[in-house]
């Protein structure tokens, strides 16, 4: 079976390469900001990923595409990527010794199989009680613009982290497990 990770998250590439899954990636570039972030994070997340899927699966019908968005929420408030320190203070402060969830949305298409198949994971993360030195030397640092919510867990960021529930490689950026049980169904 061929398949496509329609994605250049080296993250998720890292978790597909530990179960041996012969893939390719093929990034989809898809304009994020045509979905309203103004919705539920667990509908907005798997949308996202059938817009990825959708885009590479018209181009290479007999592949089975995978296509994943992680998003940060917290009391139903969407946290994509910082654009700036700013914004990533903010979104750390906004974590700050709280829980938030991790969700992320996967979409499985295949052309050829009439393979169209979407699903989320979620897991609910606590951060322990950061200082303003902490947030702000891990953003100088750290760099975590291109990271959901201002933070990656398996870098220094997961020292921030007090305890978490649900699945580890969700939160760093794909539920394999979820995946798995999913792709066995059809292959």
């Amino acid at each position: 079976m061929k398949f496509i990770l329609a994605s250049q998250s080296p993250r998720r590439k890292e978790i597909l390469e530990r179960i041996s899954l012969d893939f390719k990636v093929i990034n989809s570039n898809i304009d994020e900001s045509i979905i309203s972030i103004h919705m539920d994070p667990c509908k907005y997340s798997v949308k996202l990923a059938e817009l990825k899927a959708e885009k590479i699966s018209i181009q290479n019908p007999n592949y089975t595409v995978i296509g994943a968005d992680t998003i940060v929420s917290i009391n139903n408030k969407i946290l994509n990527k910082p654009k700036d320190f700013t914004e990533a203070k903010a979104m750390l402060n906004l974590l700050n010794g709280r829980i938030h969830e991790v969700i992320t949305g996967v979409s499985l298409k295949n052309k050829s199989l009439d393979i169209d198949e979407s699903f989320y994971d979620v897991s609910f993360v606590s951060f322990y009680k950061l200082n303003d030195n902490e947030i702000s030397n891990y953003i100088n640092n750290y760099k975590p613009f291109d990271k959901a919510g201002s933070y990656g867990i398996q870098g220094y960021a997961g020292l921030f982290i007090k305890e978490i529930k649900g699945s580890y490689d969700n939160i760093v950026g794909f539920p394999i497990s979820k995946f798995y049980q999913i792709i066995k169904k059809y292959f």
